[in-house]
């Protein structure tokens, strides 16, 4: 969210659309806001959140995940634009319970609902709160800040991993398939990117437990809490290694990694979690594999890293998509229209 949120403040800023930043609670991701002109509010109660909101007189607020905030908003005098957005859940079941007791108070209280466009939460949003405002465009990607950097890469393949070390993001199963590429490819580099404050103590030392049991403790290169500012590199020399970005998660509402892997020139081989079906086409623009069949993955991997034609065509095919179907134009035009039938904006 934190990504989402930084890129469209930024190129909606460009076309005349002043936004503002407002968190319950500042995390890691402070250090991405750091080099930017975006007005962040970090707030500790609902009378300090109230008073912002109303001595700045937003014309809209968009609400994500905190479907309680639409009451408390309205309740105190707030007349503007509610828009309540889902990016995604961990689970389908946590999703179909979330929307069911959201869906009263969306009705109640706000003008529209806004998410991606990916096919779960069209129809969930669609199915349980029908009579609703319903906003689906895709996310924007700024190009002009992810994209490739050449660069000398390592003189052997990389597979890297991004997430949370928890069950959805499925970090095991990224293990178990480096275990099955590296008896094919003894020499292959192992990068796992996360963010060690947002894991529970469990699933740290589970992690950390597994790395020995499989005999990668020495392997796996950590690579924690890196700025996004420094990813493109690492995605483009991931890329040239003539390696991959392999993402193991198991639903996805968007996936920006996976957008931003390709957008720097490092195919991505990925289970089908449904928020990047609208980003990889099976050997077109990414690789597909079944969730659950870790030798079909570590067979697709092996593909990508020896057929190299398929790998240069992926790669072109992929930064090609992220450019034409994640691009700031769009994305500022629909968020206009969005803004403009809800009797705002020009």
């Amino acid at each position: 969210m934190e990504t989402l949120n930084r890129q469209r403040c930024t190129v909606l800023a460009r076309s005349g659309i002043e936004c503002h930043l407002l968190y319950y609670q500042i995390g890691t991701g402070k250090q991405n806001l750091m080099n930017n002109d975006i007005p962040v509010f970090v707030v500790s109660g609902d009378n300090e959140l109230l008073n912002i909101v109303h001595s700045n007189q937003y014309d809209a607020i968009i609400i994500a995940t905190d479907f309680h905030l639409l009451t408390k908003l309205r309740q105190s005098g707030y007349n503007g634009a509610l828009i309540y957005e889902s990016q995604g859940f961990s689970t389908m079941e946590e999703a179909e319970s979330t929307v069911t007791a959201a869906a009263p108070i969306l009705y109640n209280c706000c003008n529209g609902v806004l998410v991606p466009t990916t096919s779960y939460l069209v129809e969930l949003f669609t199915r349980l709160c029908p009579s609703l405002n319903l906003f689906s465009f895709p996310n924007v990607l700024d190009t002009s800040t992810i994209r490739y950097i050449a660069n000398i890469p390592p003189s052997d393949p990389v597979v890297a991993w991004i997430g949370r070390l928890e069950p959805n993001k499925n970090w095991r199963h990224f293990l178990d398939i480096s275990l099955l590429l590296r008896q094919q490819f003894p020499n292959l580099g192992l990068w796992m990117f996360y963010d060690d404050t947002l894991s529970q103590p469990d699933d740290r030392n589970q992690f950390e437990y597994l790395l020995s049991t499989h005999g990668l403790s020495n392997v796996v290169e950590k690579l924690n809490n890196i700025p996004h500012h420094k990813m493109p590199y690492y995605y483009s020399m991931i890329g040239d290694s003539g390696g991959f970005l392999l993402s193991t998660s198991l639903l996805e509402g968007f996936g920006y990694a996976v957008a931003e892997a390709m957008a720097c020139r490092c195919p991505v081989i990925s289970t089908d979690s449904h928020g990047v079906r609208i980003l990889i086409r099976h050997n077109e623009t990414g690789k597909f594999y079944v969730h659950g069949d870790l030798d079909q993955a570590a067979a697709e991997g092996a593909e990508l890293i020896t057929n190299h034609a398929l790998r240069e065509h992926i790669r072109q095919q992929g930064i090609d998509m992220v450019a034409g179907l994640l691009n700031a134009d769009s994305y500022v035009h629909s968020f206009r229209s969005m803004l403009h039938s809800l009797g705002l904006a020009n």
